[in-house]
């Protein structure tokens, strides 16, 4: 009896589409690289030169990914805009340590290739990765039949930053100092179970509604360039990503022990889709501890320091006060109540 032919193809693993894939993101990468010394993508490992002039340097990674804000992409068939959320993920939390984004590597996992949609990822993770100054050095692309159903996938990402002993942002923060916002560009990454999960209890048609087509795939902002420019500057004493777990849960992260930030909640400015997510049943405090509610980063700063910083964001994220550092063993007060 013939015995039969078992290949990985027939398995549901396409190499040579991967292959072609690699290829692809080499081609595209180099016309962004700071450097063309080494031939990262599709070797085993990816090699980058330490920064020079560095003389007590620290390591500061940092991983993430975009939630299920992946399913709005694919229900939506869009796929352009979520590479610049992972890497904004990443690269928006090395900053909070002080350290410049030196190079980010993506993981994705798929169910079977389509190399119109990896195309359109890799495109933004390398859109992502210009806004923050850093290269794309390498990743890892893994079909995987079986794990996920048609048509669904996952990504990662991981970022390697760099920052002199002497500028790490730690215990710098001291009484008096303010709280100053900067604007999100929407709901980032964070909190689309709930999202999905309104869209499906009120019978929202996600397709046939423009202005939520539009607003789920904002991309995340990403903060690197004008706030390196600050810590150049040493302009800041501390500052915060508004990532899972909103303003509260962020901000205390980052205050050291003996202060607390007092945060006057009536001079938040709130951005149009958390007033309908608000409308559609959502408490405060929900709103609250699941998304940034319009603040997508928290500077701590010198009040001294207020009207210097404010030149180096565009208007749309012109920063603004929303409270001051105090003595106090609570590390967060929030008063007062969002004008939705």
């Amino acid at each position: 009896m013939r015995s039969k032919n078992f290949t990985y193809k027939k398995s549901g693993v396409n190499i040579k589409k991967a292959d072609n894939f690699i290829k692809f993101i080499s081609s595209s990468t180099k016309k962004s690289k700071k450097s063309g010394e080494f031939k990262n993508i599709g070797g085993f490992g990816a090699l980058t030169r330490l920064p020079n002039k560095l003389k007590n340097p620290y390591l500061v990674t940092s991983t993430d990914g975009v939630g299920t804000k992946i399913e709005v992409a694919n229900q939506l068939n869009k796929f352009d805009t979520i590479g610049i959320d992972l890497v904004a993920m990443c690269v928006n939390d090395l900053i909070v340590q002080g350290a410049k984004p030196i190079i980010f590597l993506d993981y994705i996992s798929i169910e079977k290739i389509n190399t119109k949609k990896l195309k359109n990822i890799i495109k933004g993770i390398i859109k992502g990765c210009k806004l923050a100054d850093c290269d794309l050095v390498g990743g890892e692309t893994a079909e995987m039949p079986g794990t996920y159903t048609k048509g669904k996938f996952d990504i990662a990402g991981f970022s390697v930053g760099f920052v002199e002993k002497d500028k790490i942002l730690i215990n710098k923060i001291r009484e008096k100092d303010l709280v100053v916002a900067v604007p999100s560009s929407g709901l980032h990454s964070n909190g689309f179970s709930l999202v999905r999960h309104i869209l499906k209890k009120k019978k929202i048609n996600l397709k046939k509604n423009s202005y939520l087509k539009k607003e789920l795939l904002k991309p995340t902002k990403v903060y690197v360039k004008p706030v390196l420019e600050l810590l150049k500057r040493k302009y800041i004493s501390g500052c915060a990503n508004i990532t899972g777990g909103g303003l509260e849960d962020n901000i205390k992260r980052v205050i050291p022990k003996k202060y607390c930030a007092e945060i006057y909640l009536e001079k938040v400015k709130t951005l149009k889709i958390f007033k309908w997510l608000k409308s559609k049943g959502v408490s405060e405090k929900e709103m609250l501890k699941t998304f940034n509610c319009g603040i997508g980063f928290c500077l701590i700063i010198k009040p001294y320091n207020f009207q210097k910083i404010i030149k180096f964001f565009p208007k749309e994220y012109r920063p603004y006060v929303i409270g001051k550092i105090t003595k106090n063993f609570n590390k967060v007060k929030l008063s007062g109540k969002i004008s939705w």
